[in-house]
């Protein structure tokens, strides 16, 4: 057997494995997911920092990314936003069919629910518009 790992480049190959959650434990299987690269956890939403550029597997880090927030692409597409909590490192990735939907939401309405200022601000605001 060759001591050399076997390299796939899943820039433009599926990836067909199943993986255990590092952090809550779940197990993802990929043909739940409605696209070929599933690469984050379907109940919590995390990730492991594998890629320095999306599919090359090439990260030394392998730290957990963890969801930070969401984005609408041009088609309409939800992406998550996830940050590596070793090196700060920050990616986008599509969200899958079987993410968890209250999770999803919750992310998104966070900058809604904690404002960086106070909400009483709002009024004054529309009050100096009149």
């Amino acid at each position: 057997m060759s001591k050399y790992r076997k390299y796939t480049d899943y820039k433009s190959a599926a990836c067909l494995d199943s993986f255990s959650c590092k952090v809550c434990g779940t197990l993802n299987h990929p043909d739940n997911a409605g696209t070929a690269h599933r690469n984050h956890c379907s109940k919590c939403l995390s990730s492991i920092h594998l890629d320095d550029e999306p599919g090359d597997r090439a990260s030394f880090c392998k730290g957990v990314m963890e969801p930070i927030g969401v984005w609408v692409r041009r088609n309409g597409e939800w992406a998550l936003i996830h940050r590596c909590k070793v090196c700060g490192a920050l990616s986008a990735n599509r969200i899958a069919a079987d993410d968890n939907p209250a999770l999803l939401m919750s992310i998104a309405v966070k900058p809604l629910a904690l404002p960086p200022f106070p909400l009483e601000r709002l009024e004054e605001t529309r009050k100096d518009d009149i």
